[in-house]
């Protein structure tokens, strides 16, 4: 049987506790540094006028080629971490650049919409 697919979330609710360890995720963000010695990239994405960033471990997609400044999507699952909290162990790392983050914000939000409207509409109402 295959895993449930994954959901997005935005990289602000990483750290919130929205996310449990051994979750699979998708999340999105620049690439502000990229450590090939521990196989860690870091992205951030701007929210409320405050900067969040995601750790990603990256030893499963590796060889890749950085682009620094560059919009990725990361498919993965949530894994607790020495010294930096909570990370994303990567699966698959794409280059999105280009990519329009207002544009995938909303789509991602509509997404949720309509997932939460099904399923609300597949539970049975009690009768009173």
């Amino acid at each position: 049987m295959l895993p449930a697919a994954t959901v997005f979330h935005f990289p602000w609710e990483i750290y919130n506790g929205a996310v449990q360890e051994g979750e699979s995720v998708r999340v999105f963000g620049r690439l502000v540094c990229y450590q090939p010695e521990e196989s860690r990239a870091t992205l951030s994405a701007q929210h409320a006028s405050k900067e969040h960033h995601v750790f990603v471990h990256t030893l499963f997609v590796e060889p890749f080629n950085p682009i620094i400044g560059a919009q990725y999507l990361v498919l993965g699952e949530i894994e607790k971490a020495e010294g930096v909290g909570v990370m994303v162990r990567a699966r698959v790392l794409n280059c999105v650049d280009g990519v329009n983050v207002a544009l995938l914000q909303k789509a991602i939000n509509e997404q949720r919409s309509f997932f939460r409207e099904r399923d609300d509409a597949a539970q049975p109402e009690h009768a009173t």
